[in-house]
Parts: structure tokens; C-alpha cells; sequence
């Protein structure tokens, strides 16, 4: 009697944890962008690049989509955020932009959209509404126009630009603008 007596009193604890854990859930649905359903799909997403425990890139979206067929590419519909960082783990830029598409092949990415890029060692930023990441070339660049804010305030605009994938080194095609010339 006192094992049945046991054994109903665990059967009943085992019962109550289960029932009292679960939670319904409704089913999530997928959401439809561009006529296209993701074949995966995530929120909230950080990712961290590395090479020899060294952070390299550092992503934020609050949307990633994965499509797969002829051309395999990732979007963020709403929006990314990525830092790049030094050799020494040091932030060096920001890349903000209100949309995002990564094409696997050719290794490319394009931001569009409010999109922002700033060397955060010299406090310099490109503001434009489009640029493309060409990772096998390792290289950044727009042929949109382009407004420049270097470090002591001047604002100068252009025809586009050119940087490294890192925004350390780069150029403006067509600057126009504020000047700052050092006297002779």
C-alpha cells in the first residue's frame, strides 16, 4: 500500500510539472516578402565573425530570411546593423541601413536604404541610399550620391565612393563642399 501510495504521488508530480510547463502556442506563420516565402527565417539575430578568437564582424537584424533556388541570397527586410572591428578586437566602423540582401554567389552584399557607414576611430560618415560589399575584393562602394561629414564637421558631397571593407581607407568620386585648406 505505501508504494502504491508512493508511486501515485510521483505519477501525480510528474503530471502537474508537465501540464503546468507547457504553453500554447499558436502556430507561426511564415511571412511573405516580395511575392516570396523565406525557406528559413529568424528574429533577433546577433551574429559574431571570428578568426583566431578575434571578433572581426559583428551583426544585428531584427529580421533575417534565407532564400534557396538558382540564386541563394539572405535578406533583412527590416533593417541591419553591423560593426567591424581591428586586428586588436577594437571597434573601427558601423554599417546601419533600413534594408539588407547577401547573395552567396557572386560573395556579395548590398545595403539600401537610409544606409549609414561610420569610421568610428575618426568620426567620419558616408551617408547615401545604396552601397554594395564586393567580399571577394574585399571592398565597399556606391555610385549613388553621397554625403561626407569628416571629423571636424565639414560636410562634403560626391558622386559616389570607394573604401575598403573595413571603412578605414577610402575615397569620395566628385567631392564638393566644405573645404578645410592648411595655410602655406
Amino acid at each position: 500500500m505505501k508504494n502504491i501510495l508512493y508511486n501515485t504521488v510521483i505519477a501525480l508530480a510528474v503530471m502537474v510539472l508537465f501540464v503546468s510547463c507547457g504553453k500554447h502556442r499558436e502556430p507561426v506563420m511564415a511571412k511573405e516578402y516580395n511575392g516570396k516565402f523565406p525557406d528559413e527565417s529568424a528574429t533577433d539575430i546577433h551574429i559574431i565573425f571570428s578568426d583566431a578568437g578575434i571578433t572581426s564582424f559583428e551583426i544585428f537584424a531584427k529580421t533575417l530570411n534565407k532564400y534557396i533556388g538558382d540564386t541563394t541570397y539572405t535578406d533583412c527586410p527590416d533593417g541591419i546593423l553591423i560593426y567591424s572591428y581591428d586586428e586588436y578586437g577594437e571597434k573601427q566602423s558601423m554599417l546601419k541601413a533600413d534594408y539588407a540582401i547577401n547573395v552567396e554567389v557572386p560573395s556579395r552584399m548590398e545595403a539600401s536604404k537610409n544606409v549609414v557607414i561610420k569610421d568610428l576611430v575618426k568620426n567620419e560618415t558616408i551617408e547615401t541610399e545604396q552601397i554594395i560589399w564586393d567580399k571577394d575584393k574585399q571592398k565597399i562602394y556606391s555610385v549613388m550620391p553621397v554625403k561626407q561629414t569628416k571629423g571636424d564637421g565639414t560636410v562634403n558631397y560626391g558622386d559616389g565612393f570607394e573604401s575598403d571593407e573595413h571603412f578605414t581607407k577610402y575615397r569620395v568620386f566628385n567631392p564638393r563642399g566644405e573645404m578645410i585648406v592648411e595655410e602655406l
